[in-house]
């Protein structure tokens, strides 16, 4: 994979869109790969004695897929200087989530590019925010 340089890249322009099928494997294997044993996220009884309809996907698993989209960008060279995300309608099983980015910043001086960017689900978006990468 070859990776992205400073000059190769312009405001506005679109990274490829991304779609992530929502499985028990993905949101319970990303819970355990964290270290994050709450119940909720691999735990369908306890979910659902939550309130909620199945388990759902911790925070640190959706930040790794916010990376995985733009590294699959930027390609491997990329370093993130930045990462700033909010979660909004929760990711469960037997969804879909399509990422969609955009480059809404250049700094020639330290050449990063800002990428905002929205991971969305059948309930909205699950992920909103903005990625700074260094470029070489």
């Amino acid at each position: 994979m070859k990776t992205k340089q400073f000059e190769d890249v312009c405001m506005g322009d679109q990274l490829p869109a991304l779609e992530i099928p929502i499985t028990v494997a993905l949101i319970a294997g990303g819970a355990v790969a964290t270290r994050d044993y709450f119940p909720g996220h691999h735990d369908k009884d306890a979910a659902q004695e939550l309130g909620s309809p199945h388990i759902f996907m911790n925070i640190l698993t959706t930040s790794g897929l916010v990376q995985r989209f733009v590294e699959q960008w930027c390609g491997p060279e990329g370093r993130f200087a930045d990462l700033r995300i909010r979660l909004g309608a929760p990711n469960y099983p037997g969804d879909t989530m399509m990422f969609q980015g955009e480059v809404t910043a250049l700094d020639a001086s330290s050449r990063t590019a800002e990428v905002t960017l929205k991971g969305k689900n059948s309930m909205g978006n699950h992920v909103t925010g903005t990625v700074a990468v260094t470029l070489p």
